[in-house]
């Protein structure tokens, strides 16, 4: 009796006890299970009475369920359900509790992951405690995480999946509201069900946004659920969805990894001062402030989310729901909402190539150039115009351009900025310039401004090189005109370019790898030595000898040149015609490229065109230096989505501001740095060593009796008036210097 009294009263020495020996202790495990079930039953209807003990019963269980599977089979189940019914009446800490406790029973592999994810995904939205949000969060992605370590848990995935497309789908019949005001308070159950259906789609965007980043989900159906997420009609979950397309986040939500303070530049500096010098020191001061820079400019890196744009489903069908919203809800949105749609819509139309012809009738009214956050608005503009948008689509929004912001009327910085997107609506779609156009347009290479010049310019250089029978004949330049005059036109609109027979500039590949065999003798292509690296890749070959039309035959290499045709006089023409083909490289049909044999070709056409430029190529030569090197630097920085533009470039160069009193203060603080003081080193006590005083300070401390009678005196005593007025002059000019 005294036994039982002690271990009711103790439950943690109950619980030691029973971990050692379950067995032995099954009675007063049953005697607290049925404790448990009946305070279970009274809490239910008064969750105020008994809740301290009622917390410690359930952490007691927790605790020893593995002991005893059979007789606590049903108590995850309680728990959940008592979480999922009763949540809102409980208290702070029972809900924390019992998470804790059902989260450790996963962790005992007491329930599976999808059942505790069953659990915790409708209690997060409903969450207000700070930190059991957080860790709600921070289990349900370290649970999807290591079930997906090894290798993908598809069934798992499925399940989340299915429940985060479902907390979307749930708030999509709402009414869309728009973010130009806050909602009208109201109460009642339908405004409760919308918030909370928000809150629900708002969890599941940023749980997928974590898991895509992460590089846990990297296939098209979390891409589906954050592209049903564009289309809610709370702007909040919207713009969300949004942002992770365009590869930025509005909102800085807390992540599972621990949140870094900024590093204090100074306070390590100060620190490294006063402690011991080390070199270990020095080194761990680097690495830390090395890390602080490279996260400040990863921080401040935004490109688009080009994988998940190419994976979308349907990507017209998206496209139009997206113009559908901006043209329905274009009162209700604010200005930043709808760049923001504009931002999608473009680079979605850009990459699939699409054709949504509405957008351009929709924002000719935004292109003014008093109109807010225009740049953004003409980058959007030039990022949904390709290939295959039809010219007279767009040919009224060039006009417009042209009309709206290069005139005398407008500054230069404006008419820069209006060429500039010309010129990228045109470099996409070079039909929809109209001849007359541009030659008023490329005009404007002859102001004096240099943004502007630079702009023109760009524009003339364009239409050089697609489409220079628009241009007049001393416009077009030389190599424009040697192509037109050689029978070259560029191509009309919706025809396609010849297939391509050979790489450009292979042929110095090809040269290159020859040579290094030849020097040092090592196989660089050829197909006959490397016959262990072609190991599984080698066509299957019939294993009958006989001669069967569906097998390979050898042709005899003597019969390379022979030609194919009906006609006796077109095979005689053919054969008598001399051959001048340009030079084919067959490197391609005997190697397989790898990444490393790109790099090194462009590398060798950067080559070639240095040595062009230095022999006098002229402008074509250096233009087509900075193209090839512009393209490594873009394929070393890994910009997938090269072809997406930015304000700089609609923007242009511009002059540099002028520096107010905190950014001279700055730069004048910055160039002093390593000097202790600014003075003169003149002198005995300034000086680094320290001497005896000069002598024109011994002179000036010399008393006036003693220099009566030198000749500096006397000469100016028995000076003139003119070279007394020659020294006032010499005296005052030397004072303006001074002053100055």
């Amino acid at each position: 009796m005294r036994r039982g009294v002690l271990l009711t009263a103790n439950l943690p020495q109950l619980q030691n006890l029973i971990k050692r020996d379950p067995i032995g202790y099954k009675e007063e495990f049953l005697q607290q299970w049925n404790h448990y079930n009946s305070i279970r039953q009274i809490f239910k209807i008064h969750p105020d009475e008994q809740a301290q003990h009622f917390r410690e019963l359930v952490a007691f269980i927790s605790q020893v369920a593995t002991c005893y599977p059979k007789e606590t089979i049903e108590f995850p189940s309680q728990i959940s359900s008592l979480l999922l019914e009763s949540y809102g009446t409980l208290s702070p800490e029972t809900r924390k509790t019992l998470v804790q406790n059902l989260v450790m029973l996963r962790n005992k592999d007491v329930i599976s992951s999808i059942e505790l994810l069953k659990s915790l995904f409708p209690i997060l939205p409903r969450t207000t405690s700070p930190s059991l949000r957080t860790f709600i969060r921070k289990t349900i992605l370290l649970d999807i995480r290591t079930a997906n370590l090894r290798s993908k848990n598809h069934k798992l995935n499925r399940a989340v999946q299915a429940m985060l497309f479902g907390m979307v789908e749930r708030g999509m019949e709402g009414e869309v509201v728009g973010d130009k005001g806050r909602l009208r308070a109201a109460s009642g159950p339908t405004t409760d069900r919308t918030a909370h259906n928000s809150e629900e789609a708002m969890w599941a965007v940023i749980l997928t946004k974590e898991l895509w980043r992460k590089g846990i989900w990297t296939d098209a159906k979390p891409v589906s659920i954050i592209a049903l997420g564009c289309f809610h009609p709370v702007t909040k979950v919207q713009s969300a969805s949004i942002h992770f397309f365009l590869g930025s986040d509005e909102e800085k939500e807390d992540s599972d990894d621990e949140e870094e303070e900024e590093v204090n530049v100074r306070a390590l500096h100060h620190r490294r001062e006063i402690n011991k010098k080390t070199r270990s020191g020095d080194k761990k001061l680097q690495r830390v402030l090395t890390a602080a820079k490279k996260k400040r400019h990863n921080r401040t890196e935004s490109s688009a989310n080009f994988p998940a744009i190419q994976l979308l489903n349907d990507p017209q069908t998206f496209a139009e729901k997206l113009y559908d919203i901006l043209n329905r809800y274009d009162k209700r949105f604010s200005l930043d909402h709808k760049i923001l749609l504009m931002q999608l819509l473009s680079r979605v139309m850009g990459s699939h190539k699409l054709c949504v012809l509405g957008f351009y009738t929709y924002i000719v009214k935004y292109l003014a150039h008093r109109q807010l956050r225009v740049p953004s608005i003409l980058v959007a503009l030039a990022q949904s115009v390709h290939d295959l948008t039809p010219p007279d689509a767009v040919t009224p929004v060039v006009r417009k351009l042209a009309q709206e912001f290069v005139h005398p009327g407008v500054g230069s910085e404006v008419i820069a900025a209006g060429l500039n997107a010309i010129r990228e609506v045109c470099r996409r779609q070079p039909w929809s310039m109209e001849e007359d156009l541009l030659g008023d347009l490329i005009e404007y290479r002859k102001s004096r401004d240099k943004a502007a010049t630079a702009a023109a310019r760009g524009l003339l250089q364009l239409f050089r090189e697609v489409n220079p029978g628009m241009l007049k004949r001393k416009e077009r330049g030389k190599d424009a005109s040697m192509g037109l005059a050689s029978g070259n036109q560029p191509l009309p609109f919706g025809h396609s370019a010849d297939a391509a027979v050979d790489i450009e500039g292979l042929s110095l590949l090809e040269d290159h790898l020859e040579k290094l065999r030849e020097e040092d003798g090592v196989f660089l292509g050829d197909g006959d030595s490397d016959e262990g690296a072609w190991d599984g890749w080698d066509v299957e070959s019939n294993s009958s000898d006989d001669d069967s039309d569906e097998g390979w035959h050898d042709v005899p290499d003597d019969d390379e040149d022979l030609v194919f045709s009906d006609n006796e006089d077109e095979l005689e023409k053919a054969q008598s015609q001399p051959e001048a083909p340009p030079r084919v490289s067959t490197l391609a049909t005997t190697k397989i490229l790898t990444p490393a044999d790109f790099a090194l070709l462009n590398d060798l056409r950067i080559q070639e065109a240095n040595k062009a430029v230095e022999n006098g190529g002229g402008s074509h030569a250096k233009r087509k230096l900075a193209t090839l090197e512009a393209n490594k630097k873009a394929v070393q920085a890994g910009e997938q989505d090269s072809y997406f533009i930015s304000e700089n470039d609609i923007l242009g160069p511009r002059k540099k501001a002028k520096a107010d009193y905190a950014e001279r203060m700055a730069s004048i603080q910055k160039g002093r740095e390593g000097r202790e003081k600014f003075k003169s080193n003149k002198g005995k006590v300034n000086k680094e060593v320290a001497s005896s005083s000069t002598n024109r300070e011994k002179a000036r401390n010399k008393p006036i009796m003693m220099i009566l009678s030198s000749g500096a005196v006397r000469g100016k005593k028995k000076a003139s008036l003119r070279e007394k007025q020659q020294r006032l002059r010499k005296h005052i000019e030397k004072a303006k210097k001074m002053r100055h």
